[in-house]
């Protein structure tokens, strides 16, 4: 076999709208997604059961079921359901978003569950409410504890960006998939959306190494 790379090449301004179709949902995905797990983490961890019920029928529903088949449910059955149409962007952003609110829902609960119950027993002694001690002492704590997990799921957001190709949304993989049907070059082109990935993950992964071993040291 002959590689070929020229043909991709001469196509850097539509594998350059990709990357920023790519960047632009994954800072859409990451501010909602993180978001929105920090008010179903808590949900999921109030006392009273009209808070936790719904939050935990969330993020069983929308961790438990496919990202792909809810971005493609949002972009296709929605609109049946309700009087508008949703745009590539908008169904693509709504599933990912919602998956990884799930996610992040989780680690935000077990975060928040790591900290010592001594830690409670001494914000009420100071005659602090729930959401004053959840605030001004037990969030602090569990956040410095949930940072490489909340940047691991960062890293993951970046990946599940490519599933917006399936509603045709214009990112890396969409970009990839056209420079691969016009110059009959798949290997090429997925080869080098590949690489375009490896280039914006691996220095997000190398400041998560960074920052664990701050937070250990820390300790």
């Amino acid at each position: 076999m002959r590689w070929d790379f020229a043909s991709v090449f001469t196509n850097t301004d539509a594998l350059l709208v990709g990357a920023i179709g790519t960047l632009h949902i994954f800072v859409i995905c990451l501010v909602l997604g993180l978001s929105l797990g920090l008010v179903v983490g808590l949900g999921r961890y109030a006392r009273t059961p009209w808070f936790r019920w719904p939050a935990t029928a969330f993020v069983e529903f929308f961790r438990n079921t496919p990202v792909l088949v809810q971005i493609l449910w949002f972009y296709f059955a929605l609109p049946m359901l309700l009087p508008f149409e949703i745009s590539p962007l908008a169904a693509a952003s709504l599933g990912i978003s919602l998956n990884s609110a799930a996610f992040s829902a989780e680690i935000y609960r077990g975060g928040i569950q790591s900290i010592e119950p001594g830690q409670w027993d001494g914000a009420r002694a100071l005659g602090m409410s729930w959401g004053q001690a959840m605030r001004r002492i037990i969030l602090p704590q569990a956040l410095k504890r949930m940072t490489p997990a909340l940047t691991n799921r960062a890293i993951e957001i970046f990946k599940m960006s490519t599933l917006a190709s399936a509603v045709a949304y214009v990112e890396l993989l969409q970009q990839g998939k056209l420079i691969a049907s016009l110059n009959y070059n798949p290997i090429e082109a997925y080869t080098t959306v590949a690489v375009i990935f490896f280039v914006f993950l691996w220095p997000m992964v190398q400041f998560t190494y960074l920052l664990e071993r701050r937070l250990r040291r820390s300790e």
